[in-house]
């Protein structure tokens, strides 16, 4: 343990079953480097809808709608080793999940 520090780990993504192997890759790492962990705890789904007008001049009233979802699951690392805190920069997760990595006193 390094001086009782705590790290949080927050992935976001618009897929959720890369989210899901990006998440289970980070658990399998910091439990093989001797870590204990929190979660991960799933965040709510943050969702964005946009309305577009099909034509541009006439239909006025035919539109399509679209939505983009925001997945996102948070880790908490309770007794992180300095083995698991170098296991976690080295590693490599799929594109299109965004990490954020906090680290608490």
């Amino acid at each position: 343990m390094i001086g009782g520090q705590k790290i949080r780990v927050r992935l976001q993504g618009f897929d959720y079953k890369s989210l899901t192997s990006a998440v289970n890759e980070i658990v399998q790492t910091i439990r093989r480097t001797g870590g204990t962990l929190a979660g991960p705890i799933p965040l709510p789904t943050r969702r964005k809808r946009y309305t577009v007008n099909r034509s541009t001049f006439v239909n006025k009233k035919s539109r399509e709608q679209f939505q983009i979802k925001v997945h996102k699951r948070l880790i908490f690392i309770k007794e992180p080793t300095q083995q698991t805190i170098d296991e976690l920069s080295k590693l490599e997760l799929s594109t299109g999940i965004d990490v954020a990595i906090k680290i608490m006193a």
